[in-house]
């Protein structure tokens, strides 16, 4: 019997999500809330989101699900139709603001909401996530991509570092903890 980390990455499916799949995205969202983590990686706690209405959770599928063209939700899903990984593509437009209040100056993508179950870490799945995400982002026309990572966050640093992302020099505070966030883009080949 193999466990779920021996199976290798070619038995996942990567896909985006469709609109009706949106109990299962909002399944996943609070499990990776609950990852020990998830306060270094995500910029909201399990308690706001679990109280949220379905209504937010639906609304949120359909605008991330395939054919979406401002976000992508992409998700790995296991042999057993269990989700076992996710991220989420945002396209931001120039001329608007991004979600820290900063000017975007051209078209880019921003990659969001990274998370593996920890079963099934360690066969190259997010790298995959990743490279999906990259194929979708260059299909919108976007410039570059980017991702914001907590400064004390290393381990994701590194992973982002070996993706091919690198340290822009941006850097964004978090509230008046002190902390930072680091900006890492790739720009498109």
């Amino acid at each position: 019997m193999s466990t779920p980390n021996a199976e290798s990455r070619e038995s996942y499916l990567i896909r985006s999500i469709r609109a009706d799949e949106w109990a299962k995205a909002k399944e996943l969202r609070l499990v990776a809330l609950r990852d020990p983590v998830a306060h270094l990686a995500f910029l909201e706690t399990y308690d706001k989101a679990v109280a949220r209405p379905d209504s937010f959770w639906q609304e949120r599928a359909v605008g991330a699900a395939e054919g979406a063209t401002g976000a992508q939700q992409i998700i790995s899903e296991g042999p057993d139709g269990e989700w076992a990984g996710m991220l989420t593509v945002l396209v931001e437009e120039p001329g608007t603001t991004d979600w820290a209040g900063s000017p975007v100056e051209r078209k880019q993508g921003h990659l969001v909401g990274v998370f593996v179950r920890p079963e099934h870490r360690g066969c190259g799945m997010t790298e995959v996530l990743f490279d999906a995400a990259l194929e979708w982002s260059w299909g919108q026309g976007v410039e570059r991509v980017r991702l914001i990572v907590h400064e004390d966050n290393g381990r994701a640093q590194a992973f982002y570092r070996k993706a091919g992302f690198l340290p822009t020099g941006v850097t964004v505070q978090l509230g008046g903890s002190g902390e930072r966030e680091l900006e890492m883009a790739v720009e498109r080949p």
